[in-house]
């Protein structure tokens, strides 16, 4: 019997809208069909909850309400098939296929416009190990779908509904290789470097090489690790962590490199490394890009657990910070407002809405060039945000449902303003405490911030205190 197990997990804490949708039914062939969108999309398992069949499901159910798509994917060597079922599906309702081949996602995000295409597909499972794929859904703006979008994609799905085309009415597939190319260009045209600066860039054996051909094209002197594209990621995990970027480190440190910068496989993610060979924080990194990038009144939009220092280095130039639910997904959706600036996410995520509304790693990297090449060292700017001691734990529980809903009540109960936007965030003169499940494990995370360390202890035996007498 053939399972259609898309990873997720419904969940429903304090009320809040699922970040995933959901679908199960009987497809004409009998076999069982469960299919989950996370906001990032479809990830799992290939073979086992990624299929073929899953992909030409999904091109299917896109191709029957879109005309066009671009299709491009990662170097997992599964992608292969799954982007030609998916480009099976598409073609079979009518809709013409631009193939990208090989590509970052968001080259792929941006390619739905420069195509003029209806709709673009990532077959990628960014950051997860090997075994993983997926697939993104793209908007002509770059913008993700959205749950609406998601939804509508999973009801055909679910009713097994779709627009096949006539036997003359297949829609055509044609190749364009011009892709990375015009992304590398768009960089250039939107990036400036004012002086020569040496860049070691960490593809991660990912999509991202266009991240070095753009940074070259702007005078930077420009040095590669595992830039072979390789979906086994031999060189490294594909997750561009602290742990995972210590050759990175090690490079930088050992070398007069100003700065150095590592993608993820799918390089809709960047973090960075300072010429003294140190990995930058996520939230370092998302105050130093706010504070570029925002000016008086503007606003920037990042999640919910994002440090003070980004609310401090926002001040400095007028700017305030709008939070988000935690997620890149609902960084983009309020990154598309008037008035938004930039949107980030620690995890990597930078988005700058004027260029696109697509996470995108490589214009990150040529932007942090050019802020080095401008304001001196990347130690120095970051030496100048300050100290944020900030805590975090996981508390294992049996139902984090329950035991979210009795932390509402209680923190609803003691506070004045608490935020349930994304689990239940307390701000204080000096400080915020934020209590949330896990998206895809037992788990309720407890995190606190403040501007000592004494304050941060507090404000967290105080978010502990709830947890432990919710359980």
């Amino acid at each position: 019997m053939l399972y259609w197990l898309v990873i997720g997990y419904l969940i429903k804490v304090s009320g809040r809208p699922s970040p995933f949708v959901s679908a199960r039914t009987i497809n004409r062939r009998g076999l069982p069909l469960h299919v989950v969108f996370g906001t990032s999309g479809i990830r799992g398992r290939v073979g086992e909850d990624v299929t073929a069949e899953l992909a030409l499901s999904v091109g299917r159910s896109l191709g029957s309400t879109v005309d066009s798509a671009v299709v491009g994917r990662d170097p997992r060597e599964s992608g292969t098939v799954l982007a030609d079922a998916l480009s099976a599906g598409l073609r079979e309702c009518g809709a013409e296929v631009c193939r990208l081949g090989l590509a970052a996602t968001p080259t792929v995000a941006r390619s739905v416009a420069w195509r003029d295409a209806d709709a673009g597909v990532s077959v990628t499972a960014s950051h997860n190990p090997p075994p993983d794929n997926g697939i993104k859904l793209w908007t002509p703006s770059g913008q993700a779908f959205d749950e609406s979008r998601r939804r509508a994609v999973v009801e055909r799905i679910e009713g097994d509904e779709y627009d096949l085309g006539e036997w003359d009415g297949i829609g055509h597939e044609q190749s364009w290789d011009g892709a990375t190319d015009r992304h590398a260009a768009a960089l250039v045209d939107g990036v400036d470097v004012d002086a020569a600066t040496s860049v070691v860039v960490d593809v991660g054996n990912g999509v991202g090489g266009v991240t070095a051909d753009a940074l070259r094209r702007l005078g930077c002197d420009v040095e590669t690790l595992n830039a072979d594209p390789d979906g086994r990621f031999p060189g490294r995990p594909s997750e561009p962590t602290a742990d995972h970027c210590r050759s990175l480190c090690a490079h930088v440190a050992a070398t007069d490199a100003d700065l150095g910068v590592a993608h993820d496989g799918d390089a809709d993610r960047t973090m960075a490394v300072d010429e003294t060979g140190d990995f930058l924080g996520g939230d370092e990194l998302l105050a130093l890009f706010a504070r570029e990038a925002a000016g008086t009144g503007d606003r920037v939009a990042a999640p919910l657990n994002t440090s003070l220092a980004v609310d401090d280095a926002l001040r400095e130039v007028g700017a305030t910070v709008e939070r988000t639910r935690v997620g890149d997904v609902f960084v983009a959706e309020a990154a598309a407002a008037d008035g938004v600036a930039f949107g980030g996410e620690p995890s990597g995520a930078w988005i700058w809405p004027d260029e696109t509304l697509c996470p995108d790693g490589p214009l990150a990297a040529c932007k942090l060039a050019g802020m080095v090449s401008r304001h001196g060292p990347l130690s120095a700017m970051v030496d100048g945000l300050g100290e944020y001691p900030i805590r975090r734990e996981s508390v294992q529980v049996e139902d984090k449902a329950a035991v979210m809903d009795r932390v509402a009540t209680a923190v609803e109960a003691a506070h004045s303003g608490v935020e349930t936007t994304d689990g239940v965030r307390v701000a204080v003169d000096d400080g915020w405490f934020l209590i949330r499940a896990s998206g895809t494990q037992p788990l309720v995370r407890v995190t606190a911030e403040a501007r000592d360390a004494e304050g941060a202890d507090d404000l967290f035996d105080r978010a502990m205190a709830f947890v432990q007498g919710a359980q």
